[in-house]
């Protein structure tokens, strides 16, 4: 199978597919310190703005991958522009358009089998009218379109519900279904499997920022909410909540017990083994931009599974044909 690699990050769409042979054709990335990141682990330079590239000039390919930007979509950041009274959705002339660059390309180049994936909230946005044009534009471009929220909470001991779209060519597969991979019975790995039991002294958090995140805490408790810190034991907790881009403002969402002292962030390496990177994946830039990095990226794990699935189902419906 040759892929291309849109919106690649860092290139966990890129490193879950190559380690299943899988061949990469095409990738594109806007940010230059993921870029970076990309060129030190594959040696490959990446494209630019997707929409400065013509999609004829892409290479043919069979898969189309490609985790295009949750902002718009997102929880998050929908609270956020609201409260900015910005746009959001395909409303947002920034990266809600980003959408279309993906149709574009789908159009230009028809790949057998389309893999998206974005946050779980995109089917709920605006009233469902987000997923109803995501899902209307892949269908008028014939193409069958299943998608489900997965949590890579049973892959690996991070809670990360996100959602991945499967789409596949009407007229390669003219009568296809494909199911997604049930839950593993037990993780790649526990918790406790990739957190050091020591961090530099860098990583703990100061008396200051404590005091604020753990009266913060108790202010959101009274108002009936329950932001505030997460705060983990590696030998008793199961999973993490969900790294986010964020990450690096105060690692708050993700808190490491320590004895004896104040709690202290992930290093960028836990952060890597969190998302299911191996450990000779290079960081090559700032703790600032690796937790952004890490934290944007897809659970490794997770697109593995899926796209063992894909293969699966490819050569099912292939050996039917011949039979």
């Amino acid at each position: 199978m040759k892929f291309i690699d849109l919106f690649a990050g860092i290139g966990g769409f890129r490193l879950a597919l190559g380690n299943l042979s899988a061949k990469c054709v095409f990738s594109s990335e806007w940010n230059k310190f993921a870029a970076q990141t990309y060129l030190a682990n594959f040696g490959d330079q990446v494209a630019g703005d997707i929409r400065q590239i013509n999609p004829l000039t892409i290479p043919d390919h069979d898969i189309l991958c490609g985790g295009f930007p949750c902002q718009p979509f997102s929880i998050a950041g929908v609270s956020k522009k609201n409260a900015l009274g910005h746009k959001h959705g395909f409303e947002d002339q920034h990266q809600g358009n980003l959408f279309f660059e993906i149709v574009k390309i789908i159009q230009a180049k028809r790949p057998k089998i389309l893999f998206l994936e974005n946050v779980k909230n995109l089917k709920s946005h605006d009233s469902g009218n987000t997923w109803k044009v995501i899902e209307n534009s892949l269908t008028e471009c014939n193409y069958y379109v299943f998608s489900q929220i997965i949590d890579a909470k049973y892959y690996i001991p991070q809670h990360r519900e996100r959602i991945f779209i499967i789409g596949f060519d009407k007229k390669i597969f003219p009568d296809i279904h494909f199911s997604f991979p049930t839950n593993p019975k037990q993780r790649l790995y526990e918790l406790n499997q990739i957190i050091e039991n020591s961090a530099p002294e860098t990583y703990t958090l100061t008396d200051k920022l404590w005091e604020y995140l753990f009266q913060r805490k108790i202010s959101q408790a009274k108002k009936g909410n329950g932001f505030g810190y997460g705060l983990i034991n590696p030998n008793i907790d199961e999973y993490t909540r969900t790294l986010s881009a964020r990450y690096y403002k105060d690692g708050s969402e993700i808190l490491i017990e320590q004895l004896n002292k104040n709690p202290r962030r992930l290093t960028p390496r836990e952060c890597a083994r969190l998302q299911g990177f191996p450990d000779d994946f290079k960081i090559v830039v700032s703790d600032t931009q690796a937790y952004r990095q890490f934290g944007n990226s897809v659970a490794v794990p997770v697109i593995s599974a899926i796209y063992k699935q894909i293969l699966k189902t490819v050569y099912e419906y292939q050996l039917c044909i011949l039979l």
